[in-house]
C-alpha cells in the first residue's frame, strides 16, 4: 500500500466516525464556488465527452452543490487540458475528467506528470475498444486486416491520438501479430471518425458512445471488438481473442481533483459521483453506448491506477514506445 493509499484510508476512518457523529463531509467542505468546472481534455462531441455529461448531468439532477459544469480544454491529445487542471486551486472547484492518456502521455515522454498529480475521486466507466475502418478498405475483421497488413507492410494508415490509448491500442496489435501501421494523430474520437468516414485514414480506434450508428448504416466497419465476450449491441462483430489475438482492453474512465485537495472535498464528490453511477437512466444510456459503469472509491481508484500504471509501464518499454524520464 502507497503512502497515499494510507493517508486515504485512515482519513476515510475519521470521516466515517464524524459522520455517525452527525457532521457530512459536504457539511464540513468549504467550496469557494457557487459552480465547479469538470475540465473534459477532449472536444465537445467525442466519446469522452458524451459520457462525462451524461455523469454530470446526472450529479446535478442529485442536487450538487456547487453545480458541476463541464468545460472542454482540447488539444495535444488530452494533455493541455491536464496542465490547466494540474495547476489548479486544491479548493474543490475544478475536477479533471481521466482516462489512461494519463499514462500513456507520460510513458511516451509528451507530458512530465501522471496521475499522481492529483487526488483519485472516482472511477466511472469502462469503454472497450473497437477497431474501425473506412467502409470501402478490403478486409472485415481483424485476421484479414493482419493479412493485408503483412503483405502491405506500412500501407494501412491507422488513425489515433499520438501517445494517448487510441494509438496504445494498435501498439499492442502491432507487438501481438508482428505488423506495422503508418500512424496518423488526430485529436480526439470525433476527428478520427471524420477522418475515417471520409477514407482519409484506413482504421482507428472507435467506440459505441461515439460510432454506434455509423457501424449500423454501414457507413463504418466494425473488425473487432476489445472485450472478453461479444457486445449485444453489434453482435456479428467478434472479439479480439476470438480470432487469435489475447487483447482485451478498454478506456476507464474516472474523475480527479488538483493535488492537495482536502479529504472532506475528496468524498463530497465520490459520494456525488457514486449516487450518479447507481442512477439507473445512466447505467441504461451506458449500456446503450456500448459502455459500462465500473464505480470505484477513491482508495480503489487509487489501487487501479498505481496497478495499471506498473502493468502498462511494461508493455510500453516491450512495445519499445517509453521515454518517460523516470
Amino acid at each position: 500500500m502507497t503512502f497515499k493509499s494510507t493517508l486515504l484510508a485512515a482519513t476515510a476512518a475519521v470521516v466515517v466516525a464524524g459522520t455517525a457523529f452527525g457532521i457530512s463531509p459536504a457539511a464540513a467542505a468549504d467550496f469557494g464556488c457557487r459552480t465547479a468546472k469538470l475540465i473534459v481534455p477532449w472536444g465537445a462531441g467525442g466519446g469522452t465527452d458524451v459520457i462525462f455529461r451524461q455523469f454530470v448531468e446526472a450529479v446535478n439532477e442529485a442536487g450538487a452543490e456547487p453545480e458541476l459544469q463541464v468545460v472542454n480544454i482540447g488539444g495535444q491529445g488530452g494533455n493541455k487540458g491536464a496542465k490547466e487542471a494540474a495547476k489548479a486551486k486544491p479548493d474543490g472547484c475544478t475536477l479533471f475528467a481521466i482516462h489512461q492518456s494519463a499514462l500513456t502521455s507520460y510513458f511516451t515522454g509528451r507530458i512530465d506528470f501522471t496521475w499522481d498529480k492529483f487526488e483519485p475521486v472516482a472511477m466511472l466507466t469502462r469503454t472497450p475498444s473497437i477497431f474501425g475502418a473506412n467502409a470501402d478498405v478490403p478486409y472485415q475483421n481483424i485476421t484479414e486486416m493482419v493479412a493485408y497488413a503483412k503483405e502491405n507492410p506500412g500501407k494501412i494508415n491507422a488513425g489515433g491520438t499520438l501517445g494517448s490509448t487510441s494509438q496504445f491500442v494498435y501498439l499492442l496489435l502491432e507487438d501481438a501479430a508482428g505488423i506495422k501501421f503508418n500512424h496518423v494523430s488526430y485529436d480526439g474520437t470525433r476527428q478520427r471518425m471524420t477522418a475515417l468516414l471520409a477514407g482519409n485514414i484506413d482504421t482507428g480506434e472507435i467506440n459505441l458512445a461515439a460510432a454506434k450508428k455509423y457501424i449500423q448504416t454501414g457507413e463504418l466497419k466494425a473488425l473487432g471488438i476489445t472485450t472478453e465476450e461479444r457486445n449485444s449491441e453489434i453482435p456479428d462483430v467478434a472479439t479480439l481473442k476470438e480470432q487469435g489475438y489475447d487483447l482485451v482492453y478498454g478506456v476507464d474512465r474516472g474523475v480527479m481533483l488538483p493535488e492537495g485537495t482536502s479529504q472532506e472535498i475528496i468524498d463530497h464528490y465520490a459520494g456525488l459521483f457514486k449516487q450518479a453511477a447507481e442512477n439507473p437512466k445512466v447505467v441504461e444510456a451506458m449500456n446503450a453506448k456500448g459502455t459500462y459503469v465500473n464505480y470505484m472509491n477513491p482508495a480503489e481508484s487509487e489501487t487501479y491506477w498505481s496497478e495499471t500504471q506498473a502493468k502498462w509501464s511494461k508493455i510500453a518499454k516491450d512495445v519499445g514506445i517509453y521515454k518517460a524520464k523516470d
